[in-house]
């Protein structure tokens, strides 16, 4: 799936030379955590983030008349002083799994989106991304995850659905991860029923290993940490 249809188009932008109460009053008013900052000529320069906004205020610690003082100050300064410059951007052609991929490894919370010419078109949050795989993997609906351990040879994957689909039961999703033990990949069904027990049965007597899929994820987590 393309981000075109899941981004958010509506654009609210701020001008590198604004103040930052303007700044502030946006990203209330619009309950964003994440605004694209532009030049003169609409060019993205910069963005403003609700971590950005708050490493700006004053502490809380000082005397109320010292912290009035100090954030009246500060709201007078230019958004340009403590945007994040640089920011990392994405093209409009991402997919899905492109844009996951950059989010881990950049630690963003939100990507601004640009066409080829570099003008800024719209902008992708977490949380936009995280309702699209929600839809994708048809998770939203009730259902049950399983975590099954398979060698990593042709074919598997469909020997997994054959079992499932022989108990009349329906797929959201299933995704296919490396595993950390050598020569095995998991595989991860999500089944839309909580009645599971039948074919937890059917699995393990065709020797799949069933493990829970938070416990796998620990335990891939440690060992690529190890790494």
């Amino acid at each position: 799936m393309f981000i075109s249809g899941m981004m958010a188009k509506n654009l609210v932008t701020i001008h590198q030379d604004a103040r930052i109460s303007e700044a502030r009053a946006l990203m209330q008013d619009n309950h964003i955590r994440h605004l694209p900052v532009v030049d003169d000529a609409g060019g993205l320069v910069g963005i403003l983030t609700d971590r950005d906004m708050r490493d700006a205020m004053p502490s809380m610690l000082l005397e109320k008349k010292s912290y009035i003082d100090t954030l009246t100050m500060v709201l007078k300064h230019r958004v340009s002083e403590i945007m994040s410059k640089n920011p990392q951007t994405i093209p409009v052609y991402y997919t899905i799994e492109d844009t996951l991929v950059v989010i881990q490894k950049k630690k963003v919370g939100a990507l601004p989106v640009v066409d080829d010419t570099g003008k800024l078109i719209g902008i992708l949050s977490t949380r936009d991304l995280l309702g699209s795989l929600i839809n994708v993997m048809g998770i939203g609906d009730p259902g049950t995850l399983l975590c099954i351990l398979a060698e990593d040879k042709q074919g598997q994957m469909k020997k997994i659905i054959d079992i499932i689909t022989e108990e009349k039961i329906s797929f959201g999703s299933v995704l296919v991860a490396r595993s950390w033990v050598k020569g095995k990949k998991a595989f991860f069904p999500y089944l839309l029923t909580n009645n599971v027990m039948n074919v937890k049965k059917k699995l393990l007597e065709k020797g799949y290993e069933l493990i829970d899929p938070l416990q796998w994820y620990m335990k891939q987590t440690t060992q690529e940490e190890g790494r």
